[in-house]
């Protein structure tokens, strides 16, 4: 139960992130999520959208790298030690955890997490068997 996130290179200069999120917004495509990683000239944005098969076409056509990943989106309890224990799950299984970013719409009493691991079945497997609710693309587009 994966879903797909975005990974798009931005320029670090005033007005791209903005140009972006203006390009999505006027085509109609979500941002459910987003995370951005700069550098001196460039910037990572990853993100959840609602559509991503319309956003990769929108964005290639309009001059952007962009890279599909699947990730786990994972609703861990949101309070102190949620995180740690689903952490822990993975630790034990020695999967290891590349990168996260939390989002939040309509959570509830949980937190989302965006999780990018190195075993993706894997950690799928280890975090279904202990219980921990994994969302679905469909779900995730509902948010």
């Amino acid at each position: 139960m994966y879903v797909k996130q975005i990974s798009v290179f931005i320029e670090n200069t005033p007005g791209k992130l903005a140009h972006f999120t203006k390009l999505l917004g006027d085509h109609h495509i979500d941002l459910v999520s987003l995370s951005v990683a700069d550098t001196t000239h460039f910037g990572i944005l990853r993100g959840i959208v609602a559509d991503y098969e319309s956003a990769v076409k929108l964005l290639s056509e309009n001059g952007y790298t962009v890279k599909l990943t699947d990730v786990l989106a994972v609703s861990v309890p949101d309070k102190p030690g949620g995180l740690a224990w689903v952490l822990a799950q993975l630790a034990e299984h020695q999967i290891v955890v590349e990168y996260l970013y939390s989002f939040v719409r309509n959570a509830g009493d949980h937190a989302l997490i965006i999780f990018r691991v190195d075993r993706l079945p894997e950690a799928e497997k280890i975090l279904l068997e202990a219980g921990v609710k994994l969302l679905s693309q469909e779900e995730v587009r509902g948010l």
